[in-house]
């Protein structure tokens, strides 16, 4: 921490009290309505034979009056530079939580877990890396609903998502309603930032925006949108009699592809965690985060000490020059 001054020019008015031996005094002086002992004390100190006490009321005035100048130079206490990533990209992720979410198909490493809790330790990470930028949740089955509202916080964001469940916002696929609420969620970002990260594993079949339709309005409004499409191409399923049998999946990857290219995205299928990962990753190259940085130093105005200090002297030659204090109390020394 170093001390800095703000106005280091007012260092300037140090010698203006000796200003005061050039002024007559008045014959017959009116009462001052603010009245500062640092004059009395350099007139009665430049007598023929100035005492003690007097030397020390010079003093003691001379120090007063270089504080209110410190003072009145803004002393401030500046700390170490902090660098502030530039807020970078405005993205919205938009998670589907239908049923099928919860299909187990996704491989991790030699063992399935469902397509959510996938999508849960893939996106969380790719939220966690995101510095500088602000992110959002929307959540979406029947209904879309914001979770997390555009914001730097990342730890938050990544906390809301781990905490959805299956079937929170209902059993079926409102993709069109998720497209219209990041739009609107976005329309006050900057233009070249506005992004929505869109992941479903089925067909909308639900809600009142068709999601070809909600893929114009985005592209009208400088809204890009990835599309990710999860789960394995065939899902298994119980049969008659028990038998499991292999059903192909309902993902409508035409409408995905269409939404991604009317507003300048893409789509991506992930159907293993791998997979996922990758897309995270090429999302990243896509839309990479922002390397530019602010730099500050913090400052903390430190005027206050001097300026109390030196009203403080003020005040004890004030008492002293009236014969308010006596002289063995002032300045603590005790006289013959």
């Amino acid at each position: 921490m170093n001390i800095a001054f703000a106005w280091p020019w007012m260092f300037a008015a140090l010698p203006l009290p000796l200003l005061a031996l050039l002024v007559p005094a008045a014959a017959a002086p009116a009462p001052a309505a603010l009245h500062f002992p640092f004059f009395d004390a350099l007139r009665a100190s430049m007598g023929s034979s100035p005492s003690r006490g007097r030397v020390r009321r010079l003093g003691l005035a001379t120090l007063a009056w270089l504080l209110l100048v410190v003072a009145a130079a803004r002393p401030q206490s500046v700390g170490e530079t902090v660098h502030v990533p530039v807020t970078g990209r405005s993205i919205m992720l938009a998670v589907d939580l239908s049923g099928s979410m919860q299909t187990p198909d996704m491989d991790d490493g030699g063992h399935a877990i469902t397509r959510l809790a996938a999508v849960k330790a893939v996106a969380g990470d790719f939220i966690r890396h995101r510095v500088g930028d602000r992110l959002g949740l929307i959540l979406f089955g029947d209904e879309a609903y914001v979770q997390v509202p555009l914001t730097l916080d990342r730890a938050t964001v990544r906390t809301l998502l781990n905490e959805a469940q299956i079937g929170l916002a209902g059993e079926q696929t409102a993709i069109g309603d998720a497209i219209g609420l990041a739009i609107k969620r976005l329309r006050d970002e900057p233009l070249k930032n506005r992004i929505l990260i869109l992941l479903t594993d089925g067909a909308s079949n639900a809600g009142n925006v068709e999601p070809l339709k909600a893929a114009d309005l985005a592209a009208r409004e400088g809204v890009r949108i990835y599309t990710i499409g999860v789960g394995a191409s065939e899902a298994a399923e119980d049969g008659p009699f028990g038998v499991p049998r292999l059903v192909p999946s309902d993902l409508d990857e035409d409408t995905l592809k269409a939404i991604a290219q009317r507003t300048g995205g893409r789509y991506f299928r992930a159907a293993d965690v791998a997979g996922l990962t990758q897309i995270y990753r090429a999302l990243d190259e896509i839309e990479p985060v922002s390397k530019d940085e602010q730099s500050w130093r913090p400052v903390e105005e430190r005027y206050a000490w001097p300026l109390a200090a030196a009203l403080l002297l003020s005040v004890l030659i004030a008492l002293r020059v009236r014969g308010w204090l006596p002289p063995s109390r002032f300045a603590g020394v005790r006289h013959a």
